[in-house]
This record gives structure tokens, sequence and C-alpha cells, in this order.
């Protein structure tokens, strides 16, 4: 997988890149030397040839092993967030960087249909993404039922939800983030012990996901 950009550079485990593209003229000093001090494999190029391969790199393009998805078992905090089928790598990296910035550390997508961890979701998480684990299960029912075994409370973002201003949290919770467009499943919403909503007093009805789930958790998280 191919990343770009100094912040996300920054951020990368030097274990998980293979190769770094420099443009010519590149003049980020401190870059420049921790890439010849740690011995990483690069390529000077032209500016032609990196915006060939990506655009926007701002004069660096990372090769990375691809991202390795983690267990639910990893699991042992108290803030969770379940993300029900999300399609948006924007909104997936817009949301793993408020969530990194609440100090939350579990971000749970299941395996089909869904956004999965690519250079876009890495590049609009600003580097985040290292500071948070994605864990990726075959059924978010059954990630429901295994939180609540171990005293998370579900709580489901939809429009026709208590006002999330008037709700007690619990110590354990867990926000469920629907899909842009279709939002919670059926099932998952019928898994969840609250529905929550964010009051709406304009013209339109709805939030973009990323803005409303980070409304959300940080009312959550306080």
């Amino acid at each position: 997988m191919r990343v770009t950009g100094k912040n996300v550079f920054n951020e990368l485990d030097i274990k998980n890149i293979r190769r770094v593209y420099l443009s010519n003229n590149f003049k980020d000093k401190n870059i420049i030397d921790f890439i010849q001090k740690n011995n990483i494999k690069y390529v000077l190029s032209e500016q032609k040839v990196l915006d060939n391969m990506l655009k926007n790199n701002q004069g660096i393009i990372i090769d990375i092993n691809d991202y390795e998805y983690k267990n639910i078992d990893i699991i042992d905090d108290n803030f969770v967030i379940i993300l029900d089928h999300l399609e948006d790598p924007h909104n997936f990296g817009a949301i793993i960087r408020t969530a990194e910035s609440m100090g939350i550390k579990n971000i749970i997508i299941p395996k089909d249909r869904s956004v999965v961890v690519n250079e876009t979701v890495m590049k609009c998480s600003a580097g985040t993404l290292n500071h948070v684990n994605i864990i990726q299960v075959v059924n978010l029912v059954n990630a429901i039922n295994y939180l609540k075994e171990r005293g998370f409370f579900i709580y489901g973002a939809e429009a026709d939800g208590l006002n999330y201003k008037s709700v007690n949290y619990s110590e354990k919770r867990c926000l469920v983030v629907g899909s842009e467009g279709k939002g919670i499943s059926h099932i998952v919403r019928k898994n969840c012990d609250e529905i929550i909503s964010l009051p709406m007093r304009g013209h339109i009805n709805s939030l973009n996901a990323s803005v409303a789930a980070a409304i959300l958790i940080y009312e959550m998280g306080d």
C-alpha cells in the first residue's frame, strides 16, 4: 500500500516502511536525515513521476505493508466505536482522527461491504491511525454481544433517538455509527441498548457521518 504526506510519514512505524519515494525538490531535512540514519530504502524522482503515482503527495510517497487488522479481544478500555458498513474513506479517516483525539483506542468495522484501511484513510486520519486499533469482524451482532458480556452499553446513533444531551452514559459505552446512506442496519439497531440522536433545527435532517460521530464522541467522552 502506498500513502503520502509528511505527517503520515512522521507517524508511521519504521518497521512498516518498505520504501520511500522523494521528489528531487523535497526539502524536509528532518525526514531526509531520518531516512538516511535508519537506512530506509528511498528513491529520488522528478515530481511529475510522483504525481503519476499518487496525487497531492507533498513530494513524498511511502510504500508500506498492508494494514494488519486487530482482533476484538484486544479491547481493554471503556469506550469503543462500531462503524456499521460505513463506505466513505474520508469519513472513516476523520472518525479515526476524532477518536484518537479523545483517547479512544478501538474501532470495530465489518469485514464485508465496508470501507477498509487504504491510502485515503491513512491520509485523512493524519497519521493517527497508528494509535488506534481497527478491529475487523465477520459479524457485528456477535461483536456487540461480546461487548455486552463485558459490561458495555450500546448506543446507536439515529435520527429518531433520544436527544444525546439528555442521556446519562454508562461508564463502559459503545457508539454505533451507521452508513452514510442507510444508517444503522435493522439487525444492529435491534441489538442496541439505546438509540440517541442529534436534534436538527435547520432545513437539513442529517449531518455528515464523521461530523455527527465527532459531536457524539466528544459528548460521550466527557
